[in-house]
């Protein structure tokens, strides 16, 4: 509900920084935690963890080139389509890491982290502005249209692939400890 309906949604349309927040919290922390909500047994995933994570990849990416995310700001069932395609893309994502191995998942997750990086790098590192929704919209919160995209694609490189690596660590260390338990017994 923070998401779309807060002083935090009326920033998203301003600040490209605020809607990759909005995106990274959306596909990083509420589609995981909607997943973990669900009894793991009940759990129906269509699909290898490796398509779902290649599905999540292209879908964010997709959204994020300049000529789709203009149009997703630009129209309202564009911008509805791209908060379900990146949130539904992400439940598929987190549904098939949860009913995968160890080793899987963890594969998978550092594969996000770096195509989360190199997603952040590209955005963060031209010499003009890329998102053309956003040219008029910064100033009044003293960024520079080009200061924002770089402040966005900062958020994409580190906290959003921090997310990834977190789950990575924490998956690595469950894997570790359950074969020491099972060496030790």
């Amino acid at each position: 509900v923070v998401l779309f309906v807060s002083p935090f949604c009326a920033l998203t349309s301003a600040l490209f920084a605020a809607r990759v927040t909005h995106h990274v919290l959306l596909t990083a922390a509420v589609a995981p935690l909607l997943v973990l909500s669900i009894p793991r047994e009940r759990l129906h995933v269509a699909g290898p963890l490796s398509v779902w994570t290649l599905v999540q990849a292209l879908v964010f990416w997709a959204w994020h080139s300049p000529a789709l995310y203009a149009f997703g700001l630009g129209h309202d069932a564009a911008y509805w389509l791209m908060q379900l395609t990146l949130l539904a893309s992400a439940i598929g994502f987190w549904a098939a890491l949860r009913r995968s191995s160890a080793p899987a998942a963890v594969a998978a997750l550092l594969f996000s982290v770096v195509q989360m990086g190199l997603l952040g790098a590209l955005i963060t590192f031209p010499a003009r502005p890329l998102y053309a929704p956003h040219f008029l919209t910064t100033l009044a919160w003293g960024l520079e249209p080009l200061e924002d995209q770089q402040l966005a694609g900062l958020i994409m490189w580190a906290p959003a692939a921090g997310f990834y690596l977190a789950a990575a660590l924490f998956i690595t260390g469950r894997w570790l400890s359950r074969e020491e338990r099972a060496a030790a017994s």
